[in-house]
């Protein structure tokens, strides 16, 4: 049985997909028009191993995650960078080049990009003025001179709630329009659902009965059209960050339910909190705004960032801190070392390091509420065993199997055998101690250090390890 934290009832509860054995997964993704940052990272980790604890328990998933494209962010980055191409070019040519950038980024911390479906907004217009005019026709969306709008009150007085993952007081509800696609947080506005053309921005036909509306999509509108296209409505889960409960999250269910029957957009919102940096939430004014070149430009290895963030509860505040990380890098070491026993060919065969037992207790954790670090506490009360040698070696390759499968940290993949020759060295020292020559010996140390292979004296022989 997996439980869930779902933002819809504000507390953790049993998780029961729509379509027995399968599970629809909507995933809030970049805004393509510079690097994602260390922030958003951690949301979309939180997020893919969510999907790897889905299929531990024999489900099958389909996660779609989307690029957003097009909104006020990438068509002015796009006419500052490329203002000599037109506007629609220019967009595509950003929005291209970061696509690739953050397909990059996410490979390298472990996320399996062959498992998502992603989806661009600029392929979705189609189906987000057929929502639009869905709106319009049921009367909860209005023409403006510059835009199409969605109607909070008309909303409200479908019968629908406004205020599904958080509380909405009349207080903070004004009749106010906005036509940004990010705004005050604290008060509520109708919304834009389209706007109309602007000079220098790029644009899409639509009309509405005689009224030429030729412009472009608002941003919340975007998210709505496409889980809809790809999922259905209502799909099983929904996940993103923490900041995007409101205004992102709410609006969408209400362009999402605001003309159907069904007021459910998905059974579950399943958001992850805030990574902050040094204490402190990220700003580049604050100059504590990373991305993931800024950890690789330092020497760190990306999944030593992904381990750090699973030491974390998705649903609890975590600090990046530059100590935290060089600390989660060690430790992502020290289990690639214990990994690499396996290929040992001295060390013991029995143990009490039971890999049954491991097994059922480490899903016990990541099955109640996805708890990462209930997990890896778990995890090194058995490394500890083995790291002394006392283990089986099958149990290694089940163990970090089972780890690798959840965590997606790949470390069978990256802790292969050394070669024969390094193998034929070893053995050579071994004779040189024998003999006590001890000059020898540590020549042949020193030669299996150039190679990146250190060795431990037991009373069981000589342990390789990578350093």
């Amino acid at each position: 049985m997996i439980k869930l934290h779902n933002t819809l009832v504000k507390k953790i509860v049993e998780f029961t997909p729509i379509k027995e054995g399968e599970v629809t997964v909507y995933t809030c993704g970049p805004t393509v028009y510079d690097h994602a940052h260390i922030g958003n990272m951690s949301s979309y980790i939180y997020a893919e191993t969510l999907r790897r604890t889905l299929i531990a328990n024999g489900l099958k998933v389909q996660q779609v995650m989307n690029y957003t494209d097009v909104d006020d962010k990438t068509i002015k980055r796009s006419h500052e960078k490329y203002p000599d191409l037109d506007p629609k070019e220019a967009l595509l040519k950003l929005t291209s080049e970061y696509i690739s950038t953050f397909n990059d980024d996410v490979q390298k911390v472990g996320i399996d990009t062959k498992s998502i479906q992603f989806i661009k907004a600029t392929e979705s217009i189609d189906q987000m003025k057929k929502i639009i005019q869905q709106l319009l026709d049921k009367k909860i969306a209005y023409l403006a001179d510059d835009g199409i709008y969605l109607s909070i009150e008309a909303y409200k007085k479908s019968g629908k709630t406004y205020g599904q993952l958080l509380n909405i007081s009349d207080s903070n509800t004004s009749e106010a329009r906005i036509d940004n696609d990010e705004y005050d947080k604290e008060s509520v506005h109708d919304f834009a659902l389209w706007k109309k053309q602007k000079d220098g921005e790029p644009s899409w036909e639509f009309s509405v009965g005689d009224r030429d509306m030729t412009g472009r999509p608002g941003w919340h509108i975007e998210c709505s059209a496409m889980s809809e296209m790809s999922l259905g409505l209502p799909f099983d889960i929904h996940t993103g960050g923490i900041d995007l409960i409101f205004p992102h999250h709410e609006n969408e269910i209400a362009q999402s339910t605001g003309a159907k029957d069904n007021p459910v957009m998905a059974n579950y919102f399943v958001h992850s909190n805030h990574l902050l940096v040094d204490g402190k939430k990220m700003a580049k004014s604050a100059n504590n705004f990373y991305t993931l070149q800024d950890i690789i430009n330092k020497g760190f290895d990306p999944l030593a960032f992904r381990l750090l963030v699973l030491q974390s509860h998705y649903r609890n505040e975590s600090n990046f801190t530059w100590d935290n990380l060089y600390s989660a890098q060690n430790r992502l070491k020290r289990w690639k070392n214990i990994a690499e026993l396996r290929w040992q060919e001295n060390v013991a065969i029995t143990s009490g390091a039971d890999s049954p037992d491991f097994d059922e207790g480490f899903a016990e954790c990541m099955n109640d509420d996805m708890d990462t670090p209930s997990a890896i506490e778990r995890l090194e009360k058995y490394l500890g065993d083995m790291e002394n040698l006392n283990f089986c070696k099958p149990c290694v390759e089940n163990i970090y199997s089972l780890v690798d499968s959840y965590f997606g940290l790949n470390i069978l993949a990256n802790t292969p055998d050394i070669n024969d020759s390094q193998k034929q060295t070893i053995l050579e020292r071994e004779k040189a101690r024998e003999t006590k020559d001890w000059a020898k010996s540590d020549e042949l140390r020193d030669k299996l250090l150039g190679q990146g292979i250190g060795l431990r004296d037991t009373d069981k022989g000589s342990i390789w390890y990578r350093i």
